[in-house]
């Protein structure tokens, strides 16, 4: 391990007033826009993943989509079709060519427009800190989805990010989950003691395979970026771009970070053209000498199931994405929704790449969009950032004991100064 150790407790890592608290200030104006006028958000990576989340804010707040950036061209114009026609349902004009911005710089373009209030990044995790960096230079409140970084030295960086933001953006990271009615309250609950001091968590994420359609003839760097999913420096692995989920709900039930990991994995039965292993399995210690079981699977197209088993002195919790949210034991408790949507069931739904679920989440992202919007209005800003860093943490934790095959603790883990190389130059993407 490097020498360079880094002393950074949870007060420290939580900071004063950020974590997921609200920063109340005055109501103020938006940049460029008055504060009961639309927000006016940029899209940052016009993937299936931005395009999905755009959808969902333009459906459920009164936010609209007034630029692009992408690195590559065929993603802008495809996306700009689809805000336009999102735009037109709602009767407002459709994305201005002026503000579509493409190439290896588009981000700090999009950054330092005055069209926009809002950066919605949703570019592959490699470059997330860069391009949060660049919006909050530039004054504007972010969207960014999970990891904040893929190794060490980018999640010490955001979190110094969201530090220059405090008190003046909101900073939201996107784990819905949060955000989830069943999973607010259930939380709620083992907070109040419903299930006694916890024992132990038992949790799983068990996925399908991430697929890509057949790509046209092109360089092997370019298939890189356009198939992360499968690279493990793009998208930091499994674990940190997928199961970081289940690590963030570990973090706020346990309401802090483990003290140390242990793990293995490997790569068995995947054959695609990307490195990242297609399954874990890590052991957890957090303070008081609770342990959190975690595997993990990332293959095939047979089963897709997410939950976390708590058990208590006094109850066990289940929270699974889809079927009972419920506490078993001297308090028992089942989440029912009278706004559940029509049809739905406890079986299993069907997932897809994008995050789109049913079910238990069904309502995540409404919550979250109104809450990430409302508060820009308000100006009681959120900052996510120490609570977003502080789970991408976990997840490299769990990352670093699995590779290197013995057990490592938090402070080795900060010590090490790990910081992972693109190895790509992507100014060979400018025409």
């Amino acid at each position: 391990m490097d020498s360079g150790k880094v002393d950074l407790n949870r007060r420290e890592f939580l900071g004063s007033a950020a974590g997921m608290g609200l920063l109340i200030l005055k109501p103020q104006t938006v940049r460029g826009s008055q504060a009961n006028s639309a927000i006016r958000m940029g899209l940052l990576g016009c993937g299936g993943r931005g395009t999905a989340v755009a959808k969902s804010f333009i459906d459920n707040t009164a936010a609209r989509y007034v630029a692009l950036a992408d690195l590559f061209s065929d993603q802008l114009e495809n996306a700009k079709t689809s805000f336009d026609k999102l735009a037109e349902a709602k009767s407002y004009a459709g994305i201005d060519p002026a503000l579509m911005f493409r190439g290896p710089m588009s981000y700090q373009e999009l950054a330092g427009s005055d069209k926009i209030d809002v950066v919605h990044i949703a570019t592959p995790g490699f470059f997330h800190v860069d391009h949060l960096e660049a919006a909050v230079a530039a004054g504007k409140h972010v969207y960014c989805e999970k990891p904040l970084g893929v190794d060490v030295v980018q999640a010490k960086r955001a979190l110094e990010v969201g530090k220059k933001a405090e008190g003046r953006l909101s900073l939201e990271v996107g784990f819905q989950i949060r955000s989830a009615p069943p999973f607010v309250e259930l939380v709620r609950r083992i907070h109040a003691n419903a299930i006694g001091p916890v024992a132990c968590i038992s949790a799983h994420y068990h996925a399908t395979a991430m697929r890509y359609a057949p790509r046209p003839p092109m360089s092997h760097n370019e298939i890189r970026i356009r198939n992360w999913y499968w690279d493990h420096v793009i998208s930091g692995g499994i674990l940190v771009d997928q199961n970081i989920h289940v690590f963030d709900i570990c973090n706020w039930i346990l309401k802090g970070h483990p003290t140390k990991a242990i793990g293995t994995g490997g790569r068995n039965v995947r054959s695609d053209f990307g490195d990242t292993w297609d399954n874990y399995q890590v052991d957890f210690t957090y303070p008081e000498g609770v342990h959190v079981g975690f595997n993990s699977v990332q293959f095939g197209d047979k089963l897709w199931d997410v939950s976390e088993r708590i058990f208590g002195a006094k109850g066990v919790s289940e929270s699974p994405y889809s079927g009972p949210v419920r506490i078993i034991g001297d308090e028992p408790w089942v989440w029912q929704d009278p706004q559940a949507p029509s049809g739905s069931s406890p079986e299993q739904s069907k997932f897809s790449v994008t995050g789109e679920v049913t079910d238990n989440l069904a309502f995540a992202d409404r919550e979250k969009d109104k809450s990430f919007i409302e508060s820009i209005v308000s100006g009681k800003f959120h900052n996510q950032a120490a609570a977003g860093v502080e789970s991408a943490l976990t997840s490299m934790l769990a990352r670093m004991a699995a590779h290197v095959g013995h057990e490592i603790t938090w402070e080795q883990l900060l010590g090490s100064n790990q910081q992972y190389e693109l190895g790509i130059d992507l100014n060979q993407f400018k025409t």
